[in-house]
């Protein structure tokens, strides 16, 4: 079974939540796919003061907060997805805090996210304001880990599911059609590279 992270980088409960969950729930109806989920809100989370402490002692950071959760799901998934709201043009500060504490787990093993399969989602309150570099940004970390980025295809979603809400939370995500369309398509393209990397077929039910 395909095992699938999914990250809500927002500090509260809205359109961020939904999007991502939107996207879990796709994939276990579309693909049976095994999910957890693990939101920003409500977590203790520290920024990386680059002390090096995971360097010298190959054993995780030096903070005692809400990370560990959120490492434990990198490292047992086949597939990662991070959404995030856009603030000021990128993404918001909390998936920003997450992806910069990773060098404390690949530090300790730097297998660990090796060919793993990332995808990302961004909500703004306007149309254009900021997705695709947001969504550039969690690409970046991606690549960078050693990790495969997809996007949603050549036409429609290229980069990832991006969204609009109309300053409107969850009701406004889930009434932005096109959004949910990259989504899916973002959702298919990776089943398809997962399907790659192991060697294997996965269908799509129905």
């Amino acid at each position: 079974m395909i095992k699938i992270f999914g990250v809500s980088g927002s500090p509260r409960k809205g359109s961020t939540d939904y999007i991502v969950n939107e996207a879990l729930k796709y994939l276990e109806e579309k693909y049976g796919a095994e999910t957890r989920y693990f939101p920003a809100r409500g977590k203790h989370l520290n920024f990386c003061i680059h002390c090096d402490y995971c360097i010298r002692e190959r054993s995780g950071c030096i903070h005692k907060d809400d990370m560990p959760e959120f490492y434990d799901g990198l490292e047992w998934a086949d597939g990662i997805i991070i959404g995030t709201p856009v603030y000021q043009g990128n993404l918001s500060a909390q998936p920003k805090t997450m992806l910069d504490r990773c060098r404390a787990v690949v530090a300790k093993d730097p297998d660990i996210l090796r060919n793993k399969v990332g995808a990302a989602m961004a909500v703004g309150g306007d149309r254009v304001g900021g997705q695709e570099i947001a969504l550039q940004s969690i690409h970046h970390f991606y690549i960078i880990s050693e990790m495969i980025p997809v996007g949603g295809g050549s036409f429609g979603a290229n980069l990832g599911g991006t969204f609009w809400s109309q300053d409107r939370m969850a009701e406004g995500a889930a009434e932005d059609e096109e959004g949910l369309r990259s989504m899916r398509k973002t959702m298919n393209r990776m089943m398809k590279m997962l399907g790659v990397v192991r060697g294997e077929d996965i269908p799509k039910k129905g």
